[in-house]
């Protein structure tokens, strides 16, 4: 009985220091995604803000960086190709291939979102492997951006695939109307508060 007891402690204090580790690392990237992030709309050559507020920027809002919005989802890649043209804030409108759907929970609930390719992207070597995941969430309008935010991912060489949505980003349309932003999809709505990533804009 007694070496049964060491080994569950020893169990319980490997599986606190793998969460730890986790944890850890999930704030480590975060850091690291929001000060690329600033450093990008900082910089007066790319950044998408207005000359106005490129004058008075010092860094974007975001959500405290949290290990609920991490996810390890299940990929399911789409068992047919289905071409589609993707609704943008213009008459632009870019031909995107559902690529699939990932499922995943938060807070014990389920939820799925569509994942998308694009075309003119996938024709590239840099953004070959490139999967775009839009989507919207209770957040979106208050907290967050009210047209939803997005995601990058890369196609996984498996059947799961991580989402981290402390990764996730404000359409540049949130900045300027100076551009052309693809409009999240209906179905791509979960249905739950996602305080994670990029939050809206500062009022002016």
């Amino acid at each position: 009985m007694k070496n049964i007891s060491i080994i569950i402690i020893l169990l319980f204090l490997c599986t606190g220091l793998f969460a730890q580790k986790n944890n850890d690392s999930i704030l480590h990237h975060g850091k690291a995604f929001q000060n690329q992030m600033n450093k990008d709309y900082s910089d007066k050559d790319h950044s998408p803000l207005t000359p106005e507020d490129l004058a008075k920027f010092e860094t974007l809002p975001f959500f405290e960086i949290d290990s609920t919005y991490y996810v390890i989802a299940r990929f399911e890649k789409a068992k047919k190709s289905k071409s589609i043209k993707f609704k943008t804030s213009t008459d632009r409108r870019p031909k995107y291939e559902i690529y699939g759907t990932v499922y995943f929970t938060i807070k014990g609930a389920a939820y799925s979102l569509h994942l998308y390719q694009s075309h003119r992207l996938r024709e590239t070597e840099e953004f070959k492997t490139h999967l775009f995941l839009p989507f919207t969430d209770l957040t979106t309008g208050a907290e967050s951006y009210g047209g939803g935010r997005y995601l990058d991912l890369e196609i996984p060489e498996g059947e799961t695939i991580i989402i981290d949505f402390n990764h996730a980003y404000n359409p540049y349309c949130a900045y300027s109307g100076r551009y052309s932003c693809p409009v999240v999809p209906d179905e791509n709505f979960i249905d739950v508060k996602v305080l994670a990533g990029v939050m809206a804009p500062l009022a002016h």
